[in-house]
């Protein structure tokens, strides 16, 4: 096989029926991989994989990250159904307004975080139990964000989840390691989704933002489909415990 040949390779990517989740999905289905799309949309998640059929070979299934049983069962059923799992994208993920820190209440942080972290943390734990007990080794992906490495006021429980995912990643590496099983995040930058479509529909915000992006455009599911290959594929046997960020260049204006 090729370095990015995924024949045989069997994928989870989550929140992969649309963004970020879908180019990824994408990217790995057209190298060959088998991809199970999770979403809590049964319609959008079908769809997504009716659009990868084209691509390569594609299911979804209607799965909660929010809920720990609903994650543990699904990861179950693709390792069964497929006879492994080689690679898991933790992408899921929800946004809500911004709120100043004295007006966001508990309740509302953890809204987030049971999704961002908490379902994040138990999707990698979930998949990395099916890998070790395959032992054919693995890759695990979180998708983390470029906030975490600058101040992004009023979006507490965002940054703070993808802050923690990338130390969590980090710990993984190290203790993965043995089990033939790397894991990395990855830091995009202002991507078109279901979660910024509100930033990128006031005008103030693109005024402001845009220039600032070196390339001069927001990045969008597409430019992630070539990095989900190669995390995936034995190209990045070595690279284990990184945050890799797709910014456009953003951070380095």
């Amino acid at each position: 096989m090729g370095l990015f040949e995924l024949d045989g390779h069997v994928a989870v990517v989550t929140g992969g029926n649309s963004g970020i989740g879908l180019g990824m999905a994408a990217g790995l289905a057209g190298a060959g991989a088998r991809v199970v799309i999770w979403g809590t949309s049964a319609e959008r998640s079908e769809a997504a994989a009716g659009q990868l059929a084209r691509h390569g070979r594609a299911e979804a299934m209607t799965v909660d990250v929010g809920d720990e049983q609903q994650v543990a069962e699904a990861m179950a059923e693709v390792a069964q159904r497929h006879g492994r799992l080689d690679s898991c994208f933790a992408n899921a993920g929800i946004g809500r307004p911004p709120a100043a820190l004295t007006d966001t209440s508990l309740a509302d942080f953890r809204a987030v975080t049971r999704v961002d972290l908490d379902g994040a943390f138990v999707t990698l734990r979930e998949a990395a139990r099916q890998m070790i007990a395959a032992g054919n080794g693995g890759s695990l992906v979180a998708t983390s964000s470029m906030s975490m490495l600058m101040g992004m006021a009023r979006h507490y429980a965002y940054t703070a989840s993808k802050g923690a995912l990338v130390a969590i990643v980090k710990a993984l590496a190290v203790e993965l390691a043995r089990h033939g099983i790397r894991a990395n995040a990855l830091l995009p930058g202002w991507t078109e989704s279901r979660v910024t479509e509100a930033s990128f529909a006031d005008e103030t915000f693109v005024r402001k933002v845009m220039p600032r992006v070196p390339q001069r455009r927001w990045g969008t599911g597409a430019d992630f489909a070539g990095i989900a290959v190669y995390l995936a594929s034995p190209a990045s046997a070595f690279h284990t415990g990184d945050a890799i960020l797709l910014d456009g260049g953003y951070a380095s204006f």
